[in-house]
């Protein structure tokens, strides 16, 4: 057992592979536990499989839900505002996302992606949950439209930070927090360790984002929401301050940030 206690902001445990567990996620979550993780948000990517999503973490007291559409989706139900904003009063979901710009996947007009962010913007105003962004190949746009929607008003994070120091800076000029996951383990990630080095202590979260991009020393394997310890201890590394640090701020900052998620957790944070 350890003293500390970490928060896995961003995981996506309905889509765990959890074949060593036969089947079961309550052996994944007891991991985590062990590993001083009191509580994981678990992100929605599509209208469909949220219900499933929901039903699955019901269970874990420790566990909260967001809702929105990943930018990448472009089959399936098209999010309102509406619809974001009703399920939004579910005493589970904690935040609007995750959404933002992916131009990586996506070839063409990119506008429909644009108006889905906008969407997500304007349903995080309306509802008064922090936002989940995502950016991949489009920081320019992605900032640009979080300035003109106002997104600051809302308040969120920006997830699996992988971008530069000027981007990270333009974000938390909007109020934003960056979240690092494994990739600043990576040993080719010298511009976002810089990133790690830099970014106040009040403005930093951790996350996993499993079962994708797993830290070292398990890089290439399924991730898991008790890896998010070895992202901890690297930055702490990076930092030259200790894990303890790391963990307190980082865990104090989610609570600030979705602050809904306080009244669900039973643990001491």
């Amino acid at each position: 057992m350890t003293n500390i206690t970490l928060v896995d902001s961003h995981c996506h445990l309905d889509r765990l592979d959890l074949s060593r567990d036969q089947g079961q996620l309550d052996a994944a979550i007891r991991r985590a536990s062990e590993q001083g993780v009191r509580h994981m948000l678990c992100v929605s990517i599509d209208l469909e499989a949220w219900p499933a999503m929901v039903k699955a973490v019901e269970p874990f007291d420790q566990v909260s839900v967001s809702i929105g559409v990943h930018p990448n989706e472009q089959e399936g139900q098209e999010p309102t505002v509406e619809l974001l904003c009703e399920h939004a009063k579910q005493p589970r979901v904690v935040a609007i996302g995750e959404t933002g710009l992916d131009y990586f996947r996506t070839s063409g007009d990119q506008e429909w992606q644009r108006e889905r962010f906008r969407v997500h913007i304007d349903a995080a105003k309306q509802s008064g949950l922090p936002l989940i962004i995502h950016t991949r190949d489009a920081r320019e746009d992605t900032i640009a439209i979080m300035r003109e929607e106002d997104a600051g008003l809302a308040g969120g994070v920006m997830h699996c930070f992988a971008e530069d120091w000027d981007t990270a800076r333009r974000a938390m000029d909007l109020g934003f927090y960056i979240s690092f996951s494994g990739i600043v383990t990576f040993k080719n990630a010298e511009t976002l360790k810089e990133v790690a080095r830099r970014v106040p202590l009040d403005r930093m979260l951790v996350e996993t984002d499993s079962p994708y991009l797993a830290p070292v020393p398990f890089r290439g394997k399924p991730n898991e929401p008790s890896y998010v310890r070895h992202v901890a201890e690297h930055i702490a590394e990076l930092r030259g301050t200790t894990l303890e640090q790391i963990a307190s701020a980082t865990t104090g900052n989610f609570y600030q940030l979705f602050s809904k998620a306080a009244g669900i957790t039973q643990s001491d944070h």
